[in-house]
């Protein structure tokens, strides 16, 4: 909840830091033009917004499928049965939930729940991202990006002319304003790379936990190297990617059932 807050103050402060100086945005707005200074807000009033609905929303999280009965075990322990829809591929159970993972989840020991298609826990939106928030989040990262560079410009405006040597007047005038540019260009690289390649995934059909842990996934170990089993071609996986709504059943789709 803290890093929630954090998130909310640093976009509301660096906003109104651009506004306190004479940034391109705030000589708009006196002037009476101000498509471009509601356009940021708004901006920076939907970033937040996006932040929260995928921290707060629920990733994918597997929940007991209607049809599990509960089993006696051994040592009196409670076993939860499951129902294969496909019977032809093996699936896991969870060693924590005790329940049969569909394909392409994981376990996430930060959330304590299985994740359908799981991609990464994020410390930064303390939430896993998974089947449900995965476009969302890559959507955050694109506004996130046009807020960022969009800042950027509008503190160098304030900076005015550089001083030709180093000026102590200068620096207390504009120190506020340059750390605003500083912080800023650190969120541009890190929201760039972010989409960069939170989009290739999406184009590829996999995700960050397979594409850096494929060694150790079950149902990728007996794939070829270069050979992705979901991968249906760049348009369909980003038309399933950003315009699906139904969760897929990603074992019907592995070679081993068919």
């Amino acid at each position: 909840m803290r890093l929630r807050a954090a998130q909310a103050g640093l976009s509301a402060g660096i906003g109104a830091a651009l506004f306190l100086h004479p940034t391109d945005l705030r000589l708009q707005a006196e002037e009476g033009s101000l498509l471009a200074p509601l356009c940021f807000v708004g901006l920076i009033l939907s970033s937040v917004a996006l932040y929260f609905v995928v921290s707060l929303m629920d990733p994918g999280f597997v929940r007991s499928h209607p049809e599990h009965t509960k089993e006696s075990g051994s040592k009196g322990q409670e076993i939860l049965a499951f129902q294969q829809d496909v019977p032809e591929v093996r699936l896991r159970r969870c060693g924590y939930c005790l329940l049969k993972q569909p394909m392409r989840a994981k376990h996430c020991r930060e959330c304590r729940h299985c994740v359908r298609r799981y991609d990464h826990h994020c410390p930064w939106i303390e939430n896993c991202v998974g089947e449900r928030n995965h476009r969302l989040f890559v959507l955050y990262l694109a506004v996130q990006l046009v807020v960022v560079v969009w800042a950027m410009e509008a503190s160098w405006s304030g900076l005015g002319p550089l001083p030709a040597s180093f000026s102590w007047p200068w620096l207390r005038q504009n120190l506020l304003l340059l750390l605003c540019f500083l912080v800023l260009l650190v969120c541009a690289v890190v929201a760039a790379l972010l989409l960069a390649s939170h989009a290739y995934l999406a184009a590829c059909n996999t995700t960050t936990w397979e594409f850096m842990s494929r060694h150790r996934i079950s149902y990728l170990r007996g794939c070829p190297e270069e050979e992705n089993p979901f991968d249906r071609g760049v348009f369909r996986n980003l038309w399933g990617f950003f315009c699906a709504r139904r969760s897929v059943r990603w074992e019907a789709l592995h070679p081993s059932a068919v």
